[in-house]
């Protein structure tokens, strides 16, 4: 079986599956278009986001029988073409569910503790103490949507803070000693600290809206290290201005893609909530890189390679 690489990934991707016996193609530059042409002659892809996998390039891959995504989600493949066509499906969410976790526990501890307005106030000179006072996350109710890999590697974190958890599911029965999972009423009415940790579908796009906030009984602190579009950006400024969202540490935004840098490059290109979003000093910001650690990518990549030769190999 031969194997089309289309991003560069952990070296021991193509030194395992070349010892198990697989052809390895490395293709990091070529356009879609260019790939599209000679995709037919692989029996496997491997990539993280390059370029979609979309019905175009799926009806031209007669041979495909994998994609690996060396990422948690799928959403830039057109699952359902894909299914339809027997091309077996692999993603990595086990890969850096570690890494997620700790990122999404240091973004609440850094917005509660003020740590990152703080240090920008030391470093000019000003030493505030009292406007700088704290917020504990002991005794308060940390809710989690979204009890997947990630969502439990982040309530594991939790435990020893002397928080209590909850989680939000739409399958059933998702719970464990962890986190506690409760109907969406119960959710809204207990929850003052909020994790997203879905993946961007149908159902999740758009999610945190101005109805969902409002829907809090507690003003609530927020952190998203999911996927940019299930935040309504407009509501999210709104609460936060508002105090309705105490504070929000967003590793993922709504308008991240590849030419994320010309908002800043071409002014008039800035969506109003983004301008405001970046001003505001009670959220924290990071660049989509919650699971991606030095330990992250070399798990990411072991666990593509184990499942394509459980699958292949036997």
């Amino acid at each position: 079986m031969t194997i089309l690489h289309l991003d560069e990934n952990h070296p021991l991707m193509i030194e395992e599956l070349q010892q198990s016996g697989f052809s390895n193609v490395e293709d990091y530059t070529s356009s879609k278009t260019e790939v599209e042409k000679e995709i037919h002659q692989y029996d496997g892809v491997i990539i993280r986001s390059r370029f979609p996998i979309d019905q175009t390039f799926l009806s031209k891959a007669k041979n495909l029988k994998f994609i690996g995504r060396v990422g948690a989600g799928l959403e830039n493949i057109d699952i359902e073409f894909a299914n339809e066509h027997g091309i077996k499906l692999y993603n990595a969410p086990e890969g850096n569910r570690d890494a997620v976790a700790e990122h999404a526990l240091g973004m609440l501890l850094a917005l509660t503790n003020r740590l990152f307005i703080a240090d920008k106030q030391v470093r000019n000179g000003v030493w505030k103490r009292e406007e700088n006072r704290g917020e504990e996350i002991m005794g308060k109710t940390i809710g989690i949507i979204g009890y997947g890999y990630m969502g439990k590697a982040f309530a594991k974190r939790l435990q020893g803070f002397g928080c209590h958890v909850i989680c939000y599911d739409i399958k059933d029965n998702v719970g464990d000693k962890y986190a506690q999972q409760v109907n969406l009423k119960t959710f809204f009415k207990k929850t003052q600290i909020l994790s997203m940790h879905v993946p961007l579908t149908e159902k999740t796009l758009q999610m945190v809206n101005a109805e969902f906030l409002s829907s809090f009984d507690h003003d609530i602190w927020f952190i998203n290290t999911s996927r940019g579009k299930v935040v309504n950006t407009n509501a999210l400024v709104k609460a936060l201005q508002q105090n309705k969202v105490k504070g929000a540490g967003l590793d993922v935004l709504e308008y991240e893609k590849t030419s994320f840098e010309n908002l800043f490059t071409d002014s008039s290109s800035m969506p109003e909530a983004f301008r405001t979003l970046i001003q505001l000093e009670n959220v924290i910001l990071s660049p989509h890189i919650a699971g991606w650690t030095v330990e992250s990518k070399e798990k990411l990549a072991q666990t593509i390679v184990d499942k394509i030769k459980t699958d292949f190999l036997g």
